[in-house]
């Protein structure tokens, strides 16, 4: 008797121990550019629908902090960029465990609620109405960077830079416009697509992308990630027919190197 309950008690301590195992396989961790959350959310959802069990923990923000977080050593799996330069810097440091891959180009775009940035263009920065001007901050996020691009190919960066507010990333520089703490926004096209932008009966205008370098977002399985299969598994999710739609859906160019 007392054999077969060591037994028992083995078998139920080595089961455990396999579904822990298997549990923590089951989960990874990405980390997102701010600009993807709607996008990301709902490939997400399609990913989950045709892996079951699999369960992604997805978090967003700046990538340029999260690229100095898994520059320290933060266990993340996946890195979604809102540029390129994030990854492939962690992968010349050895942080990774893939191929950087472009999977989107973002577009910038003028948005607002208080005016029609269709009429003036860039010129509808200039409007005296217009006391505060939203971007993502240019030393975190790739969207402010090439905000400030654009500003300074139209010369016109000196004469609103006294204006500019900075998100820490582009989803909080486009609350600022949406709380009425900014006036108008330069912002992540993939962000007013959204149901609840689109909700805000905001109207927005493309900027030229020949005002800025290319928006192309890349990705890359971390070292961290390197034995997740299921990582790598929704790394080359995110090029399926599935997902470039959604992505399409939201804005974003799709051409991929």
């Amino acid at each position: 008797m007392k054999t077969r309950k060591r037994f028992l008690s083995h078998l139920t301590m080595l089961l455990l121990l396999f579904f822990g195992t298997l549990n923590a396989q089951q989960k990874f961790t990405i980390v997102a550019a701010a600009n993807l959350k709607i996008a990301l959310d709902s490939i997400n959802t399609v990913f989950k629908i045709q892996n079951p069990g699999i369960n992604p923990q997805i978090t967003y923000g700046a990538s340029g902090k999260f690229y100095e977080q898994i520059s320290s050593g933060a266990p993340f799996d996946l890195f979604f960029s809102a540029d390129m330069d994030y990854p492939n810097q962690l992968e010349k440091n050895k942080f990774t465990a893939s191929k950087v891959k472009m999977y989107a180009v973002g577009k910038l775009v003028i948005w607002s609620k208080k005016t029609d940035p269709n009429t003036k263009k860039i010129n509808s920065l200039l409007e005296t109405s217009v006391r505060k001007i939203a971007i993502g901050n240019p030393s975190t996020a790739p969207y402010g960077e090439k905000a400030v691009e654009s500003l300074k190919f139209y010369k016109i960066y000196d004469k609103v830079k006294s204006k500019l507010v900075f998100g820490d990333n582009i989803t909080q520089a486009t609350q600022f416009v949406t709380t009425g703490n900014a006036d108008i926004g330069i912002t992540a096209l993939s962000l007013v697509l959204t149901p609840n932008m689109k909700k805000e009966a905001g109207r927005y205008y493309i900027i030229p992308e020949k005002s800025h370098s290319p928006l192309e977002q890349g990705c890359v399985v971390l070292k961290h990630g390197k034995d997740n299969a299921n990582a790598l598994k929704f790394y080359n999710f995110i090029s399926s027919k599935k997902a470039t739609s959604i992505l399409k859906y939201y804005g974003y160019d799709t051409k991929t190197k």
